[in-house]
């Protein structure tokens, strides 16, 4: 019994020695970590916390689990677009290790080259996605529509390595130095050929409310003459009613009415005439209207 105990702690040492540099048979899994285990080709993965047992004497790897940030610097030579604009895009993605032992066969324990090569995938779906957009669209019309297509194009090309893309930011896209001044000329020349069609819209607006106003106003004017001329009509066939009943009750009093406005509404202050005493116009004031 001794000696099996013995053996045992002997085992552990041995186990813990060979753990402390990087060796099995004992494989720790913290939270976090994915592991994997070597031995003259044999592989293996350890993934999730706990303990597990591998070959003695294997080579055992230790892959980060977590979400990891990878940055990439800005593209100085820029991204086409599609109305033929180039712009400095600086992005970063968010991924983890979800496949250790796929990992390990393309990269083996050199994490350097494994993001190296993450940047290059997704910076290579950033210029196709930004390829199919125009400037405007990139800067502002479209902008989550298309890192949600380059997360998800960005995801496919890498899920070969055992990486898992959560997802692809832009953080920056500007103008070249030598570009602004040509894209700034274009968009005023963009904003005047704008107003100016504006200007033309409205004024071919203004020319049609004011033909629409002059034809309503025709017609208003034409409907108030025909009234007027209706009631003037009116009027006169009553005032000559009027007149006929006068007349008709005692004609020398109604030429003797009549005459006296005819003076009134000729003979003003100042006016002068030249006529013969004996003039008809002047019947009434000699008397000659009858015996009335």
């Amino acid at each position: 019994m001794k000696w099996l105990v013995t053996l045992v702690l002997v085992l552990a040492l041995v186990s813990g020695g060979l753990y402390a540099i990087g060796r099995g048979p004992l494989v720790v899994v913290e939270e976090g970590q994915h592991k994997f285990s070597v031995l003259f080709g044999l592989s293996r993965a350890h993934t999730g916390a706990g303990i597990d047992w591998t070959a003695p004497w294997a080579v055992i790897y230790t892959f980060d689990a977590r979400r990891q940030a990878l940055r990439s610097g800005a593209t100085t030579e820029g991204v086409p677009t599609a109305d033929q604009e180039r712009i400095i895009v600086d992005h970063y993605a968010v991924w983890r290790i979800v496949d250790p032992e796929r990992f390990y066969q393309t990269f083996g324990d050199q994490q350097a080259e494994a993001e190296r090569q993450i940047n290059e995938d997704v910076r290579d779906q950033v210029r196709a996605v930004v390829g199919q957009r125009t400037l405007a669209q990139v800067l502002k019309d479209e902008r989550e529509e298309i890192m949600a297509e380059i997360t998800d194009r960005s995801a496919k090309a890498v899920e070969r390595f055992g990486v898992e893309l959560l997802d692809v930011r832009i953080n920056r896209t500007e103008l070249p130095p030598a570009a602004e001044s040509n894209v700034y000329a274009r968009m005023r020349s963009e904003r005047q050929r704008l107003a100016s069609k504006h200007r033309a819209e409205g004024e071919e607006e203004a020319r049609r409310l004011r033909a629409d106003a002059d034809r309503d106003a025709q017609v208003l004017v034409a409907q108030a003459q025909r009234g007027a001329q209706i009631a003037r009509g009116e009027g006169d066939a009553r005032a000559a009613a009027v007149y006929a009943d006068a007349y008709g009750a005692d004609p020398e009093f109604y030429d003797f009415v009549r005459s006296l406005e005819a003076y009134r509404n000729t003979i003003g202050e100042g006016t002068t005439m030249v006529l013969p005493p004996d003039h008809p116009f002047f019947r009434v004031m000699s008397g000659e209207t009858g015996s009335r």
